[in-house]
């Protein structure tokens, strides 16, 4: 959530900052709204004022006024209605608040789509391979490993089942990315719950501006993640931390769940989109200060994993046109897929700024006796199934068919 204070005190800086990510936004509205508001706090402090001054009079008389007693009765109920709408008032306000993204940060390159986004660097050279590399479906199928028409069978279109080695393949990068980030990178592992509450979704940034793309279940008011950052959010809503504390670094695997709406075409071949998918999520909460520096060791924690398993990948910076609803700046990493002939996005890290914390009411204090101030969050995938697992197949593939394993993750995949 954007500051109200900035968007009053320089609604033409919001604007512009804004107007990069290509849309157009009612700010008059919410200044509007945020006038009609502070209007009613004051007429609301106002009879409170004079139905003090009024309650002294009535202590103060030997003989209880009627009069005195009769206006006393008009001004609670006066109070009463401009509580009432004073609470309207915010809440519409909130309304249109939530519904704003988040500022670009000045440094972010401007441009409207991804053929605007930059790449800052790239590891590694996609392999001149002897043979026709054949996509990870056609491998998955042949090896016995992805099988699409059971997933049909269970679960309809956009699901698979991995089988043997695949699914041994899959929860041993989990296994292997998770080690490396607590062992080597120094973050907390977490469990998290599936679902969560509807003020989760809200205080993240996925609602109300996603609540189509995410899977509710309307009986208890729980919502499906659609990725580990929703919870992780919400691990200190409502808490003032100390300055001490942070950065708090965190790594959790979950399972993710998300209506991809896809129209017919290459995209939607094989498992790189579907409705549920795993992904290992890196986490931070940073004081302000920290933040950028923060976002930069992140990017560099995911791209430990790309080079510890030797599949070439780059790191681009989104442009404004294409960062997410809740970031300030974001760095995507993309693995190269022979088969698929593509650039696949396997992590996409983003600092938030305080723009989450605001919806999530997550401060700290740089001194004991410090006024509190909102932390930043930042988040990113270290790294997401079941695109690395593409990425592995394409590139590992042998001209007779078969995948070799990296090394890496060769202990992991041992039969004792």
């Amino acid at each position: 959530m954007l500051d109200i204070r900035l968007i009053r005190e320089d609604p033409e800086l919001v604007r512009r900052a804004l107007s990069k990510r290509g849309d157009a936004f009612a700010l008059d509205s919410i200044l509007e709204f945020d006038e009609h508001y502070r209007s009613l706090l004051r007429q609301t402090e106002e009879l409170r004022a004079h139905h003090n001054e009024t309650s002294k009079k009535l202590g103060l008389s030997r003989e209880k006024s009627p009069q005195l007693i009769a206006q006393m009765r008009q001004l609670g109920e006066q109070i009463s209605a401009l509580q009432q709408q004073t609470k309207e008032a915010k809440a519409k306000l909130d309304s249109l608040l939530l519904e704003l993204p988040n500022m670009p940060h000045p440094g972010v390159p401007v441009g409207a789509n991804e053929g605007d986004n930059v790449v800052v660097r790239s590891w590694g050279t996609p392999k001149e391979l002897s043979f026709k590399p054949l996509p990870h479906w056609e491998l998955g199928e042949r090896l016995g490993i992805i099988d699409f028409q059971q997933g049909v069978k269970l679960s309809g279109t956009r699901f698979y089942v991995l089988k043997g080695l695949g699914a041994r393949l899959q929860r041993a990068l989990i296994s292997f990315m998770l080690d490396v980030h607590l062992n080597e990178h120094g973050y907390t592992e977490v469990y998290l719950p599936a679902m969560v509450k509807r003020e989760c979704m809200a205080s993240s940034g996925h609602l109300p501006k996603f609540g189509d793309n995410l899977y509710h279940d309307e009986e208890d008011d729980f919502w499906f993640i659609p990725t580990a950052e929703v919870p992780l959010t919400n691990l200190h809503r409502d808490e003032i931390l100390s300055a001490g504390s942070l950065p708090l670094n965190y790594v959790a695997h979950t399972p993710c769940f998300r209506r991809e709406k896809m129209s017919a075409g290459a995209d939607t071949r094989g498992i790189k989109r579907g409705h549920q998918f795993d992904k290992v999520e890196l986490y931070k909460v940073t004081d302000p200060a920290s933040s950028e520096r923060e976002l930069e060791r992140l990017v560099a924690d995911a791209e430990n994993i790309c080079r510890k398993l030797a599949v070439p990948y780059r790191v681009a910076e989104l442009c404004t046109g294409e960062l997410g609803f809740a970031a300030c700046k974001t760095y995507d990493i993309e693995m190269w897929a022979p088969g698929c002939a593509e650039w696949l996005e396997v992590s996409s890290c983003s600092n938030c700024g305080d723009f989450q914390a605001r919806r999530a009411n997550i401060r700290y204090r740089a001194e004991p006796s410090a006024r509190p101030q909102f932390v930043h969050t930042l988040n990113g995938s270290g790294l997401a199934l079941p695109r690395v697992l593409i990425a592995v197949l394409e590139n590992y593939q042998q001209a007779d068919g078969t995948v070799l394993i990296p090394e890496v993750l060769e202990p992991y995949l041992k039969v004792t």
